[in-house]
């Protein structure tokens, strides 16, 4: 066997080993093409704490998994599946003599899972760390369990190309290792497009830019397979041969696009985001970048995570312009603004995607307090939790169902796996196959045919491609080639035959039903166009629908809307299947509800599929408690306004709020009007006893139910800090008006204060009044909180002015002496 060539990572190898003998944790950084990959497992392999054991690495990408797998395998002179060996989504090449097996990321859960001890191993890496894919946080969080736990022997290595290294080494407490790299200048620039065109149209003649200003290959990031097809149809490289490199290429093809050109042309390769740092490619000196990636983000269209094409932070940008730099000095067109700015980090996808499949797996592994570099966001959690009771993979404490192991072993959403889990005939998994592909990839359906909501029209459109007979709408040969081989791969999983070549219109919608029965929605009886889901939400139809007339329909795609949601994609069923997948979700409620046009509380006794009404009819009301949750049903809908508010009770609410600004440390209760909706049952029920109807409700009894949100200490603080009046010098009480945020304002006549050095204030002393002076004739004059301030410096001139006007109200020379009064100076004399 010939010795490997040095690479940067050799360097660092001895302070790698040194490190895991001593600590179980460590961090390494190297930049891409350094030889971390693929030097690591070998180089850790007879460490004396291995002990025979094997090596899981884990690789984001099943194209990468299976490159390095084959690399490391070629340079100890054997075929993938002895020493080295690979597992990835529906292939694995390993043997009995696998001693460093690498894994993507699903197949790395499933093991933890599993076995939990994780027997035989003896050490994790995790490469490629920086991608921040969901399954890599989750299997680091697993292992540090099990090292916790289970296993403190058990070595982890996190492996990454750019790197918060420092940030990760202190949360896992571990050495980090640095490897420099080798890498050569690469010239940066950023050409114009054209008027009218964008990044990906401008390739063609951005690579022959490149190919003229540089030597060896080129190679070209793009979002992803479909408009790697579109450059290359349009791509005319003269004597350089154009190379395809994506996930979904087939092994020989993967080969080809890793290696040299046979004949030694310059190639130009069209790639994806796995040729930013996954893999090795040689002869590369110039990039072009249209800075754009495919990655997974939350679709609440359809409940999925899904591919969007996304702009690429700095850290991908740098690594991509990296890759020209490996043999010499490189080049690379960048096709977007200098003066744009990028994303300065990774944001972790589980930031960014549905939960169900993460909070699934915690469910099973029996903990949810696991130690995570960035926590799932609780809202997304919460919205997962909701998702997996509704499909019965957890039960109503949150504790993971028989159910919900059994589709949690199938490797796919939890929404795909419950529809497949629950497929009675082999008829039936074939069709789940299909359903699975299509639900999981894009549409292949093209043009107008695209915008048709039917779900069995492309299942129909499907099996006419696997027929090769002519579809009924127009669809994308390429999508509908991908979709035949994933429902093909879905078939062996799920041990299905091959499916029929018909089916009945019904049959999609009825498998469906297990994965959306949150989404089922019936006809409303007016409105052929409108539904009402299961989820208590309402729906509509497009204008042109094909599915228009359809008294039941499962919708897996919906456009969320302020009002009813918009039908993306739906498929008919038969209703008679809900009863039988779901008979616990039916239930009979009777259910106070207000009556708009009466004002009123009617009861009704409905029947209910989840928040579906099926069937309603009113009856009499004869429990108390149904009035009262009618009434408040009618306040929820009315608002506040509703209610026999008088003035008073304004400023009694004002005066709450103010006092809470100005005294925490009082801890009242908010009494907004936002907080009094959310709290009804509590404070307003008592007094709605008795009475069927709103108006019922006195401005008395109504203003009882205010005052009681207070305690008597809080009553009692709020009279004292935030009084409804105060004694002026003239020896009136006047009323303040209190807004929340302000201070109180007094309207006073300026006569009424005379004597006064200062001015009133309220919560202890700490809030001054603010001051509306009147004139005898209640005209403003001055808006002051400081009274003595006005004396000294406005009160003169305000004097001059007023006094031939009123000449029948005291104006004294000096104000701080004079009798104050509200009387005019005849009266008084």
């Amino acid at each position: 066997m010939t010795p490997p060539s040095a690479l940067p990572i050799d360097a660092v190898l001895p302070e790698l080993l040194a490190s895991l003998a001593t600590h179980p944790r460590a961090v390494l950084e190297a930049p891409p093409g350094a030889g971390k990959t693929t030097r690591v497992p070998l180089a850790l392999l007879d460490a004396p704490w291995l002990s025979g054991c094997r090596i899981l690495m884990l690789e984001p990408r099943r194209l990468a998994a299976r490159s390095a797998a084959r690399f490391m395998a070629a340079s100890l002179g054997e075929e993938a599946g002895a020493t080295v060996g690979y597992r990835v989504r529906f292939e694995a090449k390993v043997s009995a003599a696998t001693r460093i097996e690498v894994v993507t990321e699903g197949i790395l859960t499933r093991m933890l899972q599993d076995d939990p001890t994780l027997d035989g191993v003896g050490a994790i890496l995790f490469d490629e760390f920086h991608e921040r894919h969901l399954n890599t946080d989750l299997g680091l969080a697993l292992a540090l369990d099990v090292q916790a736990g289970l296993r403190p022997d058990l070595r982890l290595l996190v492996m990454s190309a750019t790197l918060e290294g420092e940030r990760l080494a202190a949360f896992l407490g571990a050495p980090r290792i640095r490897s420099e790299g080798r890498s050569h200048p690469v010239e940066i620039r950023y050409p114009p497009l054209r008027p009218g065109e964008d990044a990906v149209s401008a390739v063609p003649r951005m690579v022959r830019e490149a190919l003229a200003a540089s030597e060896g290959d080129v190679l070209v990031f793009l979002p992803g397979r479909r408009e790697i097809a579109q450059v290359a149809r349009r791509l005319d490289g003269g004597d350089a041969v154009v190379v395809e490199l994506h996930g979904d290429l087939d092994l020989s093809a993967q080969a080809a696009a890793l290696s040299p050109d046979p004949g030694g042309r310059r190639r130009i390769v069209l790639a994806t985001n796995v040729a930013e740092s996954s893999v090795t490619l040689p002869g590369v000196r110039a990039v072009v970048d249209t800075g754009l990636a495919r990655e997974p983000r939350f679709d609440p269209n359809s409940g999925f995570s899904r591919l969007a094409t996304v702009t690429i932070t700095a850290p991908s940008a740098a690594q991509r312009a990296g890759r020209a730099g490996r043999l010499g000095p490189g080049l690379c067109l960048r096709l977007w603004p200098e003066s744009q700015r990028l994303e300065p980090a990774t944001r972790p996808e589980l930031a960014q995607v549905e939960l169900s499949g993460l909070l699934l797996e915690l469910r099973a592994w029996g903990s949810d307090d696991l130690r995570f570099l960035d926590p799932p966001p609780a809202g997304h959690v919460a919205q997962a939790a909701d998702t997996l009771r509704a499909l019965g993979a957890l039960d109503d404490e949150g504790r993971i169902t028989g159910f919900g192991r059994r589709i949690l072993a199938l490797g796919t959403h939890p929404r795909l796996a419950a529809m497949a889990a629950r497929a009675a005939s082999d008829e039936d998994r074939a069709l789940c196959a299909d359903l699975i592909a299509l639900l999981e990839g894009r549409d292949p359906l093209r043009g107008d045919d695209a915008r048709d909501d039917r779900l069995d029209l492309r299942w129909r459109v499907l099996a006419a491609f696997r027929g090769r007979r002519a579809g009924e709408a127009d669809g994308s040969r390429e999508a509908l080639s991908a979709l035949s081989e994933q429902a093909r791969q879905w078939r062996r999983r799920l041990r299905a035959p091959e499916p029929p070549a018909a089916i009945d219109r019904h049959r999609p919608g009825d498998l469906l039903l297990a994965a959306f029965p949150d989404r089922i929605a019936r006809q409303h009886p007016r409105d052929a166009s409108r539904y009402q889901l299961s989820n208590g939400r309402g729906a509509r139809l497009h204008d042109s629908s094909a599915l228009r007339g359809e008294p039941w329909l499962v919708v897996p795609e919906l456009r969320y809307e302020a009002r009813d949601s918009l039908v993306l994609k739906g498929a008919p069923f038969d209703p008679a299947h809900l009863r039988r997948l779901f008979p616990e979700r039916f239930r009979t409620v009777e259910q106070g509800r207000f009556d708009v046009a009466t004002q009123a509380v009617a009861v009704f006794r409905e029947q209910r599929f989840m928040d579906l009404v099926l069937e309603r009819e009113r009856i009499a009301v004869t429990d108390p408690a149904q009035r009262v949750a009618g009434l408040l049903d009618g306040v929820r809908q009315l608002g506040l306004q509703a209610l026999p508010w008088t003035e008073a009770l304004r400023q009694w609410q004002a005066r709450v709020a103010c006092l809470r600004d100005w005294c925490p440390e009082l801890a009242l209760p908010a009494c907004d009007d936002e907080a009094l909706l959310a709290c009804l049952d509590d404070w307003l029920a008592p007094f709605l006893a008795g009475k069927s109807k709103l108006s019922a409700l006195s401005a008395d009894e109504f203003g009882q139910a205010l005052r009681a949100r207070l305690d008597h200490s809080g009553q009692q603080a709020l009279n004292r800090l935030a009084p409804v009046a105060v004694t002026v010098p003239s020896g009136r009480e006047l009323r303040l008006h209190y807004e929340p945020g302000q201070p109180p304002v007094l309207p006073v006549k300026l006569q009424e204060l005379f004597g006064a050095a200062d001015g009133p204030a309220v919560a202890g002393g700490k809030v001054p009044v603010l001051l509306h002076l009147l004139s005898p004739a209640q005209r403003p004059i001055q808006v002051t909180a400081d009274l003595s301030g006005f004396w000294q410096r406005t009160y003169a001139e305000v004097r001059k002015e007023l006094k031939g006007r009123y000449p029948k109200h005291p104006w004294p020379d000096d104000p701080w002496t004079a009798q104050a009064t509200h009387r005019t100076r005849r009266r008084n004399e």
